[in-house]
């Protein structure tokens, strides 16, 4: 294992921490809306791969809400990792879902969660401490209560031999060729949906160059101008 190789569907797994409202509401070093389209986009992208996924949360009924219903509608049968503690490594049922992983291979480990500067730093450390597991923390997919804030945990994670990265960045390493015909149709529709400017794009060459038919659905005529009075 190395931190040269790149992220492949064999060597990774992935883990979203506490994407819950109470939690997101406290967010202010992303907007929160573009914060959510990330983290969407990621659990997409692992889906296309069959990435291993673990999702867990803390103090559902009593205070943080329930998870993005949009993500929990990507992985609609996993289990849902409930805890007390802000440092999901000290949770056993997370750090048993991790390993399980790992020992099939996936020892890169690509986390997203909120917030970057509690719940992801102090789940990266103790990671780290107690394993030769490799961390990714998806910036974009992530989220502190200041930019201060996130930019710090990011730098002291970073200083520790955490590995900053974007969802987009995970999903092309993911992806490598575009050879791979097998997932290129899911990626493409995946950018489309979720990867602004890159997606916009991606719809004007499909469309204007090679004359694919329009993605949307709408149906209704389109009027031609008829000029000034």
């Amino acid at each position: 294992m190395s931190k040269l190789d790149v992220l492949t569907p064999q060597n990774s797994q992935l883990i979203f921490i506490d994407h819950q409202p109470q939690m997101a509401f406290g967010v202010q070093s992303i907007d929160r809306q573009t914060l959510k389209n990330n983290t969407v986009g990621l659990a997409k992208a692992a889906a296309i791969f069959g990435i291993p996924t673990t999702i867990t949360t803390v103090e559902t009924d009593s205070f943080s809400g329930n998870t993005y219903p949009e993500l929990l509608d990507v992985f609609p049968d996993a289990p849902l990792l409930e805890r007390t503690s802000v440092n999901s490594w000290d949770d056993a049922n997370v750090r048993d879902a991790l390993r399980a992983n790992a020992a099939k291979g996936a020892t890169k480990i690509v986390v997203a969660g909120l917030w970057t500067e509690v719940c992801n730093t102090t789940f990266a450390l103790s990671c780290l401490a107690d394993t030769d597991f490799e961390i990714y923390m998806v910036s974009d997919a992530s989220g502190g209560t200041s930019l201060e804030a996130h930019d710090r945990a990011m730098q002291r994670m970073m200083q520790v031999g955490v590995v900053p990265v974007t969802w987009q960045q995970v999903l092309l390493e993911w992806q490598r060729d575009w050879a791979r015909r097998g997932t290129y149709d899911a990626v493409m529709a995946l950018v489309q949906e979720h990867s602004g400017a890159y997606g916009m794009g991606v719809d004007y060459a499909y469309t204007m160059v090679h004359k694919a038919p329009h993605r949307s659905r709408h149906t209704g005529p389109r009027a031609t101008s008829k000029g000034d009075k």
